[in-house]
């Protein structure tokens, strides 16, 4: 708790302060746009943005990371809640709190036991294809609400001012740094300056709306935000524990998994260690510090992050400046907030799910694997047609699927030796030399249940292949493990070569594989040797046959 103030120095006060202030800036309209995406009125996501980014400092470890309203589980939350109740209820307000503590919780307790290394389960295809997805669906459920009705029956100043704020926030993103670098602002000052559009977009918005009036003409906007700090919130649904469950466990690992992405890519630019396990029990205090201000799930945002990390955040002070300056706004009046238009957020919500395409991965992988590729096509694809938990539930299969298929069908090389040399390569990509009654098959992977039969039938079309065959050897240079079943495989397949005639011999078995091997019966019964390496097999059959 609070590890990084034991080092903290002056000299950072000023970046954290300023870090602090610019994000404080940007999340007052990216929270309204994400609680709206919720289901949640507009102010719930500034109470988001508070509490959790205070308990993140205390227990988190990354000084770049700025946790709160994140369009993705904004969009979970929906999905979670719509079942169970109408947008904006009582009962939905309470569900949504009781969803970030039961999240909370999932990832507090992983952080207390340790097991940070379940979001490697996820592969990096099958994240980008369910962010594909989600942001997708949520830039075309923002669509009405952009102009102002259900298409095609657009309202023409809804639609004005919704497609204008569209327009300027695209030109800003993609020209905006660009622009304020030709006004002279430095590189760094442009690229923040141009992050803050948003803000100023919205101020703009709210000057338009007052001054013409537009409210009257049936443009809608936010309304009345509550003036004053969340009250302390312990409202939960006893009925809803059970249906709340499996979302609350999808929402927490997908924010653990969000965080961290982000989180790695930042650390790894200033030399930072994260630690894996703290990061889960920061995460885990922050959505139940949501669920106190009667908030909705949150994770760390990536686009705030990365803002908070370019503006000069040193530490997690600056995640305290943000808590700090959005609780004053809120003590103030808030009565000018009250003319925003609803077009406008959704215009900010689109650019900003949007901006979270990218088809480099799909590209990539379509080269590279076409398997990841599939993989990454068929998780958007189930976002998109099977809802927002089906398509997560879909990934983490696919990317289970994806690896145990792998592993299932291990590559097994004959490998013969490169002449003068003691190295032993495949003989299908170099120039070998073989010799006569001896075959070396290498087997690139781990033994366990799911491939040994499937090694075993790729040893006998080798040796159907190799027909003057005496003497087997296995090379295991790449195997890291042999699960029981795969030990019972190779005691099998050495009583078949036995009754055959051959000999079945292991060479360059690891050390921690070994030792379980000692534990068999397998070393006993051998009809061959275990050679240290490949050229002693070599040498002591070659020697053998002569």
């Amino acid at each position: 708790m609070l590890v990084w103030l034991k080092g903290y120095r002056r000299s950072w006060l000023a970046g954290d302060l300023a870090a602090g202030a610019v994000v404080a800036m940007m999340m007052v309209p990216q929270g309204m746009a994400y609680a709206l995406v919720a289901g949640l009125p507009p102010v719930a996501g500034i109470y988001a943005s508070i509490l959790p980014l205070l308990l993140y400092a205390l227990f988190g470890t990354s000084s770049s990371q700025s946790v709160g309203p994140m369009a993705i589980i904004s969009l979970m939350t929906a999905s979670a809640l719509a079942p169970l109740a109408a947008p904006g209820s009582s009962l939905y307000l309470t569900l949504a709190g009781q969803l970030a503590l039961m999240s909370g919780a999932v990832l507090l307790a992983c952080g207390l036991l340790r097991l940070g290394f379940l979001a490697n389960f996820f592969s990096k295809p099958v994240m980008n294809g369910f962010t594909l997805g989600s942001s997708i669906l949520i830039a075309w459920d923002q669509l009405g609400t952009l102009l102002g009705a259900e298409l095609p029956h657009w309202h023409g100043p809804s639609a004005a001012l919704g497609l204008g704020a569209l327009a300027l926030l695209v030109l800003a993103r993609r020209h905006g740094a660009a622009l304020l670098r030709r006004c002279g602002l430095a590189a760094g000052a442009a690229d923040i300056g141009a992050r803050l559009a948003p803000m100023l977009l919205v101020i703009g918005a709210i000057v338009v709306v007052w001054a013409l009036d537009l409210d009257r003409i049936g443009v809608r906007v936010i309304g009345q935000v509550p003036a004053g700090l969340p009250h302390l919130n312990l409202a939960v649904s006893n009925a809803h524990w059970q249906q709340l469950l499996k979302p609350a466990l999808l929402i927490g690992f997908m924010c653990f998994l969000l965080s961290m992405s982000g989180a790695q890519a930042l650390a790894a630019k200033k030399g930072e260690k994260l630690l894996t396990n703290a990061e889960l029990v920061g995460l885990g205090a922050a959505n139940i510090g949501s669920f106190l201000s009667g908030a909705f799930p949150v994770t760390a945002s990536l686009s705030r992050s990365a803002v908070n990390f370019s503006a000069g955040a040193n530490s997690q002070l600056a995640g305290i400046v943000t808590a700090l300056l959005l609780g004053a706004a809120l003590v103030l009046p808030t009565g000018w907030l009250a003319p925003l238009p609803l077009p406008v957020l959704a215009a900010t919500i689109i650019v900003a799910v949007l901006g979270m395409l990218e088809t480099a991965t799909l590209r990539t992988a379509w080269r590279y694997d076409r398997a990841d590729a599939l993989a990454l096509l068929a998780t958007a694809g189930g976002v998109l047609l099977l809802g927002v938990e089906a398509g997560v539930v879909a990934g983490l299969l696919l990317s289970l699927g994806t690896m145990i298929w792998r592993e299932s069908r291990p590559h097994i090389a004959v490998l013969g030796r490169i002449a003068g040399t003691e190295h032993f390569r495949n003989v299908e990509r170099y120039e070998t030399e073989t010799r006569s009654g001896v075959l070396l098959l290498r087997v690139d992977a781990g033994l366990f249940f799911g491939n040994v039969e499937a090694v075993n039938a790729s040893v006998e079309e080798a040796l159907a292949l190799h027909p003057g065959t005496r003497d087997l050897v296995l090379v295991l240079s790449a195997v890291n493990a042999i699960d029981t079943s795969a030990l019972f495989g190779l005691l099998d397949l050495n009583a078949e070569l036995a009754r055959r005639g051959l000999r079945l011999h292991l060479a360059e078995v690891k050390g921690p594989v070994m030792d379980r091997l000692k534990q068999s019966a397998l070393p006993d019964k051998l009809s061959g040797k275990i050679f240290l390496s490949t050229a002693n097999a070599w040498t002591a059959l070659s020697y053998q046959d002569e």
